[in-house]
């Protein structure tokens, strides 16, 4: 048995994945504060999630090396015990639980969901891995026990995918079509918002949404064809949407992660929301773990950016710090050797790592 390693160099390359992100962390950080000088508002939120962020990532590399196993079980029971209080982490009054609550308890579902796949495959003995397996298959079901059906159909995926991973050789062809299915949700959202859809496939995909949040969509794309540079400023969406002042019951988001950062801080900030993930894929590409521990991350934060583009998720600082987290673990350098995983039978042995 031999475990599918990293890409080779990977070891000495992860410093420069490293400084990019800090690069592009930086950046986005100093974006929002150039979008809030000029046309005012409040930064205090985008500022606070690329700081929980950088924190989760940093927290997840430092754990992932000492406890490989132990620090992925612990994120995914503490994603189940955050989306249980998930109406008490989101913004906004209680009347706004359909829109933003929902989408909190998925996200951080989701999270739990690719922790426990992850230490399902860095675990050494079959009885640990089995354990995580069946962890897995709790939170499936805790998704349901919380009503949640994005997070139960995410969930069952990430389960699904995180299994089929023990017959992928190469990282890469599954990271680009992680990357793909990304860019699928999130142009299907740009073109709901924008009509742009046929009247029959539009009309199927806005029944399952509700009304109010589409229009909150409409209003975002509205506001950032008027301001395509600089957005209106951040956190000052509420205050130019018609939909917002029209409703007093909602949070003032427009809930969709990219149409927020196009209304907000313009196209610029749309760019650098699509490196930030883009990074974060490089980075699973760099890492020294297992193809099957990667994927299965990799997977989970596939996830959480789709419920992100047709949600309220990355508003809770409990998400950000999550994502970070696992994406932190993903690729950290355990100081033990990674366990070797199950391979298919008959398959050719795998060339050994260099570096």
């Amino acid at each position: 048995m031999a475990a599918t390693a990293g890409p080779p160099g990977a070891y000495e390359r992860r410093s420069a994945s490293d400084a990019t992100g800090c690069a592009l962390l930086g950046v986005c950080a100093a974006w929002t504060l150039i979008t809030a000088g000029v046309h005012g508002g409040q930064p205090e939120g985008v500022l606070l999630a690329v700081l929980a962020v950088a924190a989760g990532y940093a927290g997840g590399r430092i754990c992932g090396a000492l406890l490989p196993v132990a620090a992925p079980c612990a994120g995914a029971l503490a994603g189940i015990g955050l989306a249980a209080a998930a109406p008490h982490l989101s913004p906004g009054p209680a009347g706004t639980a359909p829109l933003g609550h929902t989408g909190a308890a998925a996200a951080l579902l989701i999270l739990a969901s690719g922790a426990a796949c992850s230490a399902a495959w860095a675990a050494r003995r079959p009885a640990t891995r089995l354990a995580m397996r069946l962890l897995s298959v709790g939170i499936v079901v805790a998704a349901v026990a919380l009503g949640s059906m994005a997070g139960f159909v995410a969930c069952t995926g990430i389960l699904l995918c995180s299994l089929a991973t023990a017959l992928m050789r190469r990282r890469a062809l599954g990271l680009a079509g992680l990357a793909l299915a990304t860019a699928v949700v999130t142009g299907l959202t740009w073109a709901i918002a924008d009509d742009v859809l046929p009247e029959g496939l539009s009309a199927s995909l806005v029944g399952q949404l509700d009304g109010q949040r589409v229009q909150l969509w409409h209003d975002a794309l509205a506001l950032a064809g008027r301001e395509p540079a600089l957005g209106v400023g951040p956190g000052r969406f509420a205050d130019a949407s018609p939909t917002v002042a029209e409703n007093l019951l909602t949070d003032g988001r427009p809930h969709s992660a990219p149409l927020q950062q196009a209304a907000e801080q313009g196209l610029a900030g749309v760019v650098l929301l699509a490196a930030v993930f883009c990074w974060l894929l490089y980075a699973l590409y760099r890492s020294p773990r297992s193809t099957q521990v990667v994927l299965s991350a990799g997977a989970a934060l596939t996830a959480l950016a789709a419920v992100a583009s047709v949600g309220n998720a990355l508003s809770v600082t409990a998400v950000t710090t999550g994502a970070g987290y696992l994406a932190g673990i993903a690729t950290a350098r355990p100081l033990g050797d990674e366990p070797a995983q199950i391979r298919p039978p008959g398959s050719p042995p795998l060339p050994a790592a260099r570096g």
